[in-house]
């Protein structure tokens, strides 16, 4: 294996892959060699990803299906599995955040963050499973976050929903491990995404005060640590909700 081309020969799969961490675990995976499928909400946010990534047309597809729909996602899982020959690694990164207070919140809210936060990597996770049970094993990797471990002062149902994934993640690495099925979970702390791109310069230095680090998380920052679950370095490394906070839990 190259040691500069870690998923070599490997395809993978990104939910959430048109923007910000997503699209960042995107490019560092087709850096590391893979193939990469990026799934999206709409046909038009997938386009806009793809020719970002032209470079690597020979090696990117797009897809926009619910993620919620076994159907939808078995049919395009397939597709994904003849197009590039394997489905060897899943990023469940796709997800929906909230600040509503805990008296605000409605229903509607509240089932559409587990809806897309908690049900979609449960649908996902189930068909990439069953492909790589039979071709003799692969990666399940989530996004989780820092909230999931401290919760936050308002947008309960966002940390519930993540110390799901937490649950999820642990339970499966337990149950798939003896197909050879790794999964893990990388959990962010505050990092540079579209969410700080309207918060003061002023406010960002207070957060960054507080971080070990001494600095807010880039999108870069997180994928690298995709890019090491999914790789062979990893190899006996399952069940593990890995920080990527700059310290920010310690």
């Amino acid at each position: 294996m190259d040691g500069n081309r870690l998923l070599e020969n490997k395809t993978a799969v990104v939910t959430g892959g048109t923007r910000g961490i997503g699209l960042s675990i995107v490019k560092r995976f087709l850096e590391h060699g893979a193939c990469v499928a990026l799934l999206g909400s709409r046909e038009e946010t997938v386009t806009k990803a793809l020719t970002e990534l032209s470079e690597y047309s020979g090696r990117t597809a797009g897809f926009w299906p619910d993620l919620c729909s076994p159907e939808e996602m078995s049919a395009t899982f397939d597709e994904v599995k003849s197009r590039f020959g394997s489905l060897d690694i899943l990023a469940n990164n796709a997800g929906i955040a909230s600040s509503t207070p805990f008296t605000d919140f409605t229903m509607d809210e509240f089932e559409r963050i587990m809806r897309l936060n908690v049900e979609a990597p449960f649908v996902c996770s189930q068909a990439a499973a069953r492909i790589m049970k039979e071709q003799g094993g692969g990666v399940i990797i989530s996004t989780s976050s820092m909230v999931s471990k401290y919760g936050q002062p308002a947008g309960a149902a966002y940390p519930m929903s993540k110390y799901a994934v937490n649950g999820m993640t642990i339970s499966l690495a337990r149950e798939l491990g003896r197909d050879n099925i790794r999964v893990n979970a990388v959990a962010p702390g505050v990092t540079r995404t579209d969410m700080l791109a309207s918060v003061p310069q002023a406010s960002l230095d207070r957060i960054s005060a507080g971080i070990p680090l001494g600095r807010v998380g880039e999108p870069e920052d997180v994928a690298n640590a995709f890019v090491y679950l999914a790789s062979d370095l990893a190899a006996f490394v399952t069940g593990t909700i890995v920080n990527v906070d700059g310290g920010s839990l310690v």
